[in-house]
């Protein structure tokens, strides 16, 4: 079995992606077959009976199209076709309410000014035919293979709201003779029209930044590598041409292309990318390196071990990938009201014209066509369309306005449901980077040794370094001459005019002979319970000082833990450090579960248990280790002080990072929800009751036949009660 991630086009919207997938599905050789709408994504497993060349073309004859984006030239081309797409809906949009507004007001204010029917014509026209073409395009390519979607639905409502007003401007007389004022419905098709493509347009560019995440995870990768041959030439050669064992050099400041092996040289490699944690670590040979993370000052070589898409770095984009194009449930509930809404519609509206047809006696077609356009009038989807992005855009408004930056409704539907919480540590409840929490000195103190210890520091490359350097460079002065000497794994040794300084932990202390006395003892013993880094600063014969270095736990974190315990939600926290460090923390701000010592996929991993027990996971991180994490949660959260790559694959952003927020998110959750509940309650209550009353079911009881002027009265009501619930979530205190 074959297992492909493609790129489907042409689809626009949720129905699309069900017909895709069912045909996809009944093809010869496919086992199975899934289309995420929102992503616009297909993941095809299938057998060497067919082929992914067999599977485009079977696909292109209903209308839509596969592209591979496994190549440079698949991403380029998906990406340029999306860009373009995106520019000319744009201008449709712009188009389309610039005609709008004066639709409108006449429509509604001025029908009784003289040629007002053909001032409403002449501005319906370009917005249907012209910005609004794509739905005719899309409902003609669906009833030539005898299916129906959203276009279908939209086409039909306004097309023959557009036609009938057409009739009626030109023939008023014909529904006068028989004793019935006509009336044009111009504005209800345009203004739908116009509505449709902006809620086009804002669900393009929510999609568009799911793909970002993919592609800033890609660009870790550098494109070249130098490459050292037998002979010992260094020669540039690309990374998709590299192979194992081949011998890699890597300068100062250069990202690690691949996975591998050190064999020669030493530096300290930033591995936040795959562990989370802002200390670089120490490389030496035959430590492991891998693609995707930063070198620092020094240069070594390596031997590559793993290339292509075996890296730890491709191992996570391929991650991300599956658990952005997995389905939520949210998702086949709307597959199924669209599979379900418009045949549904188009059948009643028909069904109607027939009845009446058969009983309407003598007036029968007038009677019938009347009822069969009140129906598709009145069922205009824009209720129900505008149901969930208003209450969207009120909500992510207020949001933004708090500092919580959020993507899509289904995070906000869910926040209300979560009942366990993942954060990460370093940057996510800590502040993300060390600092020097005490500094001791003994004896009496001299600027002179602090300038000393500051110069020392200030000439060093050990990751630590540069908090001693912050803590002291205001009070502190530079001195020429300095040398330093590393001993790994210990601390660093600094000369200053022939006399020699040690800065490192206790066991740097024994190997020199130098004593730590009872008092010192108890200080690093009571630093060490917390989980701080103790660093020793002591000449030939004694400890002259001693520093504690920590990554500070957020002010506002424990309340924030506090908050969600109270609200009976799990906290757990996951970790790269170590498992004192990840203790102490846990311990301190009463953390329910934690584990140390976590890798990306073992996040993700963990998610994924929790997930499989019934529970709503949130995973709240800063880093791009969290990415693949974050992509597998229910609702995920990110760190605005954090990477790029963690906020463009989080559903939500604190800018703040302030983990407060979260609740905060939790209760617009609520408010949000509550809000698009009561639209959606609302927009099919109008439909359920408005649908049979505008095909007649009241005629037998009391003669009344719904006008389409009242139709499109009712259309346009239904539409703005539920813009104004809403706009109620503005005066809702959250």
């Amino acid at each position: 079995m074959e297992k492909k991630t493609v790129t489907v086009t042409n689809m626009t919207c949720a129905a699309c992606a069900g017909s895709v997938e069912r045909f996809l599905n009944h093809q010869e050789g496919v086992a199975n077959a899934s289309v995420n709408f929102a992503n616009e994504k297909a993941v095809i497993e299938y057998s060497e009976v067919t082929s992914f060349d067999t599977l485009k073309s079977a696909v292109q004859s209903i209308g839509y199209d596969l592209v591979a984006t496994d190549s440079d030239a698949g991403k380029q081309q998906v990406s340029q076709t999306k860009e373009n797409e995106y520019r000319k809906l744009k201008r449709r949009v712009v188009g389309a309410i610039l005609l709008a507004v004066p639709l409108f007001v006449i429509g509604m204010f001025f029908m009784e000014m003289p040629y007002a029917n053909y001032s409403m014509w002449a501005l319906s026209t370009p917005m249907l035919f012209y910005f609004g073409q794509q739905f005719f395009v899309g409902a003609w390519k669906q009833l030539k293979h005898r299916s129906a979607n959203m276009d279908t639905l939209v086409a039909m409502s306004t097309g023959i709201a557009y036609l009938f007003s057409v009739f009626n401007t030109l023939n008023p007389h014909f529904w006068h003779s028989r004793g019935i004022h006509p009336h044009v419905y111009f504005e209800a098709a345009g203004i739908v029209i116009a509505f449709i493509l902006l809620g086009k347009l804002l669900e393009e560019r929510a999609k568009g930044n799911t793909s970002a995440a993919i592609k800033k995870l890609m660009g870790l990768q550098p494109k070249a590598v130098t490459v050292i041959l037998e002979s010992g030439e260094q020669v540039e050669q690309s990374v998709s041409t590299l192979t194992k064992n081949t011998i890699v050099l890597v300068k100062p400041g250069e990202r690690i292309a691949v996975d591998g092996e050190v064999i020669g040289g030493s530096s300290y490699v930033d591995e936040s990318t795959i562990n989370g944690e802002p200390i670089p670590v120490s490389k030496q040979a035959g430590d492991i390196v891998f693609a995707g993370t930063m070198n620092q000052k020094g240069s070594f070589r390596f031997r590559a071990e793993k290339v292509g898409g075996e890296t730890l770095l491709a191992q996570i984009i391929k991650m991300v990938e599956e658990a952005q194009g997995s389905k939520a449930p949210v998702q086949k509930l709307v597959d199924k009201i669209a599979a379900v809404f418009v045949p549904a519609v188009i059948g009643i509206a028909l069904l109607s014209f027939i009845i009446w047809m058969v009983l309407g006696g003598a007036y029968g077609f007038e009677r019938g066509l009347i009822a069969a356009v009140t129906v598709l009038v009145i069922a205009c989807p824009c209720a129900l369309g505008l149901a969930t992005p208003t209450a969207i855009m009120v909500g992510v408004g207020k949001a933004a306005e708090r500092g919580i930056l959020i993507k899509d409704a289904e995070s906000l539907e869910l926040a209300q449901k979560i009942n366990s919480v993942i954060l990460d540590k370093t940057g996510t409840i800590t502040e993300g980077k060390p600092v020097v929490t005490d500094l001791e000195w003994f004896g009496n103190f001299s600027q002179e040794r602090q300038n000393i210890l500051f110069s020392i520091e200030q000439s060093s490359e050990h990751p630590l370094a540069d908090a001693i350097v912050a803590r002291l460079k205001e009070t502190s002065k530079f001195l020429d001459g300095i040398e330093v000497e590393n001993n790994s794994g210990q601390g660093i040794t600094g000369r200053v005019n022939g006399n020699a300084y040690f800065l490192g932990n206790e066991r740097l202390m024994q190997q020199q002979g130098i004593d730590v006395s009872d008092e010192q003892a108890v200080w690093i013993k009571q630093r060490l319970e917390k989980a701080q880094t103790v660093v020793l600063f002591a000449d030939n014969i004694r400890v002259l000082g001693v520093l504690s270095i920590a990554d500070r736990i957020k002010e506002t974190s424990a309340a924030a833990i506090s908050e969600l315990h109270q609200r009976g939600i799990k906290v757990v926290m996951l970790t790269g450090d170590n498992p004192q460090t990840a203790r102490a923390v846990a311990e301190e701000l009463r953390i329910d579960t934690y584990h140390a010592n976590v890798l990306p996929a073992e996040k993700a991993h963990y998610v994924r248990e929790l997930q499989e027990k019934g529970e709503i996971v949130a995973m709240v991180g800063d880093g791009i280790n969290d990415s693949n994490a974050l992509a597998q949660a229910d609702v995920s959260i990110a760190m605005g002080k954090g990477s790029d790559i963690a906020m463009d694959v989080a559903k939500m952003t604190i800018i703040s990072s302030d983990l407060l927020k979260i609740s905060e998110a939790i209760r617009l959750s609520k408010q949000t929800s509550t809000a698009i509940k009561q639209n959606l309650f609302w927009a099919f209550i109008y439909n359920l009751i408005g649908i049979p009353i505008a095909a007649g079911i009241l005629y037998p009881f009391n003669g009344f036949l719904l006008d389409p002027m009242w139709a499109g009265a009712a259309m346009a009501f239904s539409s703005v009660s539920v813009v104004m619930n809403s706009l109620l979530l503005k005066i809702k205190r959250v």
